[in-house]
């Protein structure tokens, strides 16, 4: 009776290691074949010209400076305002509010934003900044951008600094220092590994964003640096040159494709690196 008992829990857990096996065979076969597929579309498109020529006419050939500049511009501006709200929040929420109703329910609201889909904070955005102004900008690209970046800057910065030993701020408060100097001074360097990370993480977020974008900065097939006006950026070129008949275009579209997933591979490989720095110290 034993002996058969203990049979049937080792098939049970044989059968349960085997569908894990397979699930996780099926998974990164299919991420293998979404990157080989990339890498083999998108190599040939990949060059100079890529970064030195502006978005082409139809039928002829040019590169996606002018995509590349905005998306790098909106992208900056956006984790310049993630970061500056998202750590302020993320330090209240650990260092002055933990186990206050206020701070459960702004930490609510921020896990809602942060599943929330990036079209509804374009549309938002849109009635926002597009609509009364009568325009698309670069800057309300930002804005849409930042609004996806911010929860996670906030969530990142709110757990780092609560792995941060107790020890240090009462060293510094020991000292006469006050908490807002004890957390500037001492709690955020100690921090800032994790507080990077998490900012790295953000912009991966938001590096392939295409649908709050396509509400907000539009698009321009002309080189443009000023965010008060339409804005190319990559996710919208590619998003445009992917649905075209033109195989110039299509081929751009397949490069775009792999220079973002080559920033984000790049950026979350810096992050993880990183991340674990902070976990050894």
């Amino acid at each position: 009776m034993t002996g058969s008992r203990a049979m049937r829990r080792r098939l049970a857990n044989w059968l349960f290691v085997g569908l894990c096996g397979l699930a996780t065979a099926i998974a990164l076969g299919l991420l293998v074949a979404i990157l080989w597929t990339l890498v083999s579309r998108g190599i040939s498109g990949l060059g100079l010209v890529l970064f030195t020529l502006d978005q082409p006419a139809p039928g002829s050939h040019g590169g996606l400076r002018n995509a590349i500049v905005g998306s790098l511009i909106m992208c900056g501006m956006g984790m310049a305002a993630a970061l500056v709200i998202g750590i302020l929040a993320g330090t209240w929420l650990a260092e002055y509010a933990p186990g206050t109703r206020a701070a459960t329910v702004v930490r609510f609201l921020n896990d809602v934003l942060l599943s929330a889909p990036s079209i509804l904070i374009g549309l938002f955005v849109y009635e926002l900044l597009v609509a009364p102004f009568g325009g698309f900008s670069g800057y309300a690209g930002a804005v849409a951008l930042a609004f996806v970046a911010t929860p996670i800057v906030v969530r990142t910065t709110e757990d780092i600094l609560l792995l941060q030993p107790a020890a240090l701020r009462e060293a510094g408060m020991a000292l006469g220092a006050g908490r807002a100097l004890v957390i500037r001074r001492i709690v955020w360097r100690a921090a800032r590994t994790g507080l990077l990370t998490g900012g790295l993480l953000g912009f991966a977020r938001i590096s392939g964003e295409t649908a709050p974008l396509l509400f907000t900065s539009l698009g321009n097939q002309f080189f443009n640096a000023d965010p008060s006006q339409p804005m190319a950026s990559l996710p919208t070129t590619i998003f445009q040159f992917a649905l075209s008949a033109y195989d110039e275009w299509q081929s751009l579209a397949w490069a775009g494709a792999l220079l973002i997933a080559a920033a984000v591979l790049v950026v979350n490989i810096v992050g993880r690196i990183l991340a674990r720095e902070s976990h050894s110290l």
